[in-house]
């Protein structure tokens, strides 16, 4: 008789996957950035310091507990699944290969939507404190820091695999790779290095895609630059910081030590 993993085994499988591939690619940015080439990259360095031993710290600890409730949101995902409560789906003939490929693209812009407003909300000074305040206690990130949520802001940030399920036909395994993209832009935008060219901020692609500068900027002044992969959205609504632009060209200009 074919076995169908209960909740408890879907919430730890989530939590050693997510875990596995937060460690490996977090850590992989943390021993190029800041041991192997913290001297050649430092040029880059948006914020020209590094976080502290506790800073660190204090990030991979709340990182870890966002992991769990990241994995608990997937097993309740899958058990409304399973009540026919989303659209999820198990076999890719369902719906064919342009729309598993195409499902990839529209959640990564739902995504891109989501975050933006519901970070735009938890700015909000009654919401702060309880949604938001650990993640800015990240002054000057470090990649461990793309996860360091409040509990209640993991939540937030979980819920996009609900959402998603709930408004389009989805498969798991193109969950998956959106996963894998979401989890490397956040640490490449928290890993406190500028890695764009410089001529990117003359071209249409400054107009769309987002930097770490963008993001940096955001922990160093609390406000603004609320988005997240894409730069549409704070362009659209006026939200960038009027030095944006400047502070990467500056920053992207530096010469190498």
């Amino acid at each position: 008789m074919k076995h169908f993993p209960n909740f408890y085994e879907i919430t730890a499988g989530s939590f050693i996957d997510l875990a596995i591939r937060y460690s490996i690619l977090a850590g992989l940015a943390w021993v190029l950035g800041y041991v192997l080439f913290k001297h050649r990259w430092f040029h880059r360095k948006i914020i020209a310091r590094f976080p502290s031993s506790p800073e660190v710290r204090r990030e991979i600890g709340y990182s870890i507990m966002s992991l769990v409730i990241f994995a608990l949101t997937g097993a309740v995902t899958i058990q409304f699944a399973r009540m026919g409560w989303t659209q999820l789906y198990w076999r890719i003939g369902e719906h064919g290969w342009p729309w598993f490929w195409l499902s990839i693209g529209a959640t990564i812009l739902l995504h891109d939507t989501w975050f933006y407003w519901t970070h735009r909300l938890v700015h909000h000074r009654r919401l702060f404190r309880y949604f938001h305040r650990v993640h800015h206690l990240s002054h000057n990130p470090s990649p461990w820091a793309a996860y360091a949520f409040d509990p209640a802001e993991a939540v937030v940030q979980a819920s996009i695999f609900p959402l998603a399920a709930i408004v389009m036909p989805l498969h798991p395994l193109a969950f998956a790779i959106f996963m894998g993209w979401q989890i490397t832009f956040n640490i490449l935008g928290h890993a406190g290095y500028e890695f764009h060219p410089r001529w990117l901020m003359d071209s249409w692609l400054g107009h769309v895609l987002n930097t770490p500068t963008n993001h940096i900027m955001h922990h160093e002044k609390l406000r603004g630059n609320y988005g997240l992969y894409f730069n549409v959205w704070d362009r659209l609504m006026g939200t960038n910081h009027k030095e944006y632009e400047a502070r990467f060209r500056e920053v992207t200009s530096r010469a190498k030590r």
